[in-house]
């Protein structure tokens, strides 16, 4: 005799437990690296924009393309970029080949600032993670973020 199939809406009940368990941890470990000491000078969305640009391989990357990869409305992207730009943390141009596309970059103060938070923000992950999860459990879990991201189309 054949195993019965599940319900379908018990695969829809464990998806939707298993994204509200991934959210909800994502949301206490945030809250508690925001409170620490790596967060005193820049708010975590600013870092994040920092962080984006310091992995752009040519230096530069376009204003939609930064927005693809962080957590923020266009609008309110663009504000942040402003503030940031007003402190000399990043630089921007128009891109040559779009007259309405803005090319933005980090300037030397603005990777100076990454760097310097990054190391306090990784040892801060550390300190979170490491009590947690075991090595194997981490790579297993970096596994599976890795598959579910890989999984979404790109828009």
């Amino acid at each position: 005799m054949a195993p019965r199939k599940a319900p379908a809406t018990s695969a829809v009940r464990l998806a939707a437990e298993t994204w509200e368990s991934l959210f909800r941890a994502q949301v206490a470990v945030m809250r508690r690296l925001q409170s620490g000491p790596a967060f005193r000078n820049l708010a975590v969305n600013e870092y994040d924009v920092l962080f984006t640009l310091s992995r752009c391989p040519s230096g530069w990357l376009r204003l939609n393309e930064l927005n693809d990869n962080v957590l923020l409305s266009q609008s309110s992207l663009s504000r942040l970029v402003d503030r940031l730009e007003k402190r000399g943390l990043v630089a921007r141009m128009p891109a040559p080949d779009d007259g309405r596309g803005v090319l933005l970059k980090l300037t030397e103060e603005g990777a100076a600032l990454q760097k310097e938070i990054g190391r306090e923000h990784v040892r801060d992950i550390a300190e979170l993670v490491a009590p947690a999860l075991t090595a194997a459990e981490q790579r297993e879990l970096l596994r599976l973020t890795e598959k579910l991201r890989a999984s979404l189309p790109s828009r």
